[in-house]
């Protein structure tokens, strides 16, 4: 019998998020040679979004669509998961790091009595899993040398397979009863800011502290919209309600391995680095040439923020003209 990696995709207001197909790339480094197989859970006519999974590498889909999977409970996507499983009786699982992600694959491993890496920021050959420890500052590598080859992998750190939409592959449907819920959403009222998703983003304009104020953060917003970012912040900024606590980036808040993070009046405090530090290109922006941001930062300017901001923006503007 052949190898299959299932592959556990993400809805987010029906849209696909870009982590799933970044699983898919992770299952082909797994096993080239493995059937990867996509799933998607949720309600409603979802069939149509598996051709998107299909596209970006997968070799055919499953869907799995109930009322009850409207909204995310550990309980319900428990008992589509692992009736799939059960079926397909994969040799591999991936799955994003994600909110949901980090809630659903430990229950999910519990009940295989397999074993799960979290985490995974990068896949080396001979199947070698590397993931951060101690807030980023070291990394581990491990291997999984019995039962199945269990993984989350962080988002924005394993490219996704280019988009091709010739591919073809199957795209099927799979009842599965999902009943005696513990727990039933009824509702869902969202806090978080729209645009650009922050775990996913490719660039993140953060504010600090040092942005002083609420009204602070409108240049970092106009900064992150003509970059196509998202904004996030410090801790101290969230308790300063300069900002939401959606926003937060740090130890206690998400993690981010954006390919650009403008940090923006941020001291650089070690639980906020935990958050952003293994991002790929750092820019500091800080009055004080003595921050500790600047030890970690690729790119340092020091100066009054409420200047270099809109100097930048400016700057960008023209390079956007240009081109």
């Amino acid at each position: 019998m052949s190898d299959k990696i299932l592959v556990i995709g993400e809805l987010r207001d029906d849209e696909i998020r870009n982590v799933s197909f970044e699983a898919i790339a992770a299952a082909k480094k797994i096993d080239a040679n493995a059937e990867v197989v996509g799933l998607l859970l949720g309600s409603g006519n979802i069939e149509t979004q598996g051709q998107s999974l299909i596209a970006y590498g997968a070799d055919r889909v499953i869907v799995v669509s109930h009322d009850n999977l409207k909204t995310y409970t550990s309980e319900g996507y428990g008992q589509a998961v692992m009736k799939v499983v059960n079926d397909e009786s994969p040799t591999g699982i991936v799955m994003g790091h994600t909110s949901i992600g980090k809630d659903l694959t430990p229950k999910i491993a519990s009940k295989l009595n397999t074993g799960l890496v979290s985490d995974v920021v990068d896949i080396e050959d001979d199947g070698v899993f590397v993931r951060p420890i101690y807030s980023g500052k070291a990394f581990e590598k491990k291997v999984i040398t019995d039962g199945i080859t269990f993984i989350t992998i962080r988002p924005n750190n394993i490219p996704a397979l280019d988009k091709d939409e010739s591919r073809s592959g199957e795209v099927s449907s799979v009842d599965v009863d999902i009943s005696d819920l513990r727990t039933v959403i009824k509702d869902v009222i969202r806090k978080a800011s729209e645009g650009v998703d922050l775990s996913e983003a490719n660039v993140i304009v953060a504010g600090g502290r040092g942005v002083k104020s609420a009204d602070g953060f409108k240049p970092l917003y106009e900064l992150a919209e003509i970059l196509g970012g998202a904004v996030g912040a410090s801790r101290g900024a969230c308790d300063a309600d300069y900002c939401d606590y959606a926003l937060q980036i740090g130890q206690t808040g998400k993690v981010v391995t954006p390919d650009l993070y403008i940090a923006v009046g941020i001291s650089g405090a070690i639980q906020h680095l935990a958050g952003m530090s293994n991002s790929k290109v750092i820019v500091a922006i800080n009055k004080d040439p003595e921050s500790n941001i600047f030890n970690v930062a690729d790119y340092g300017i020091v100066g009054d923020l409420f200047e270099v901001i809109p100097l930048l923006i400016e700057e960008v503007k023209k390079v956007k003209v240009a081109m």
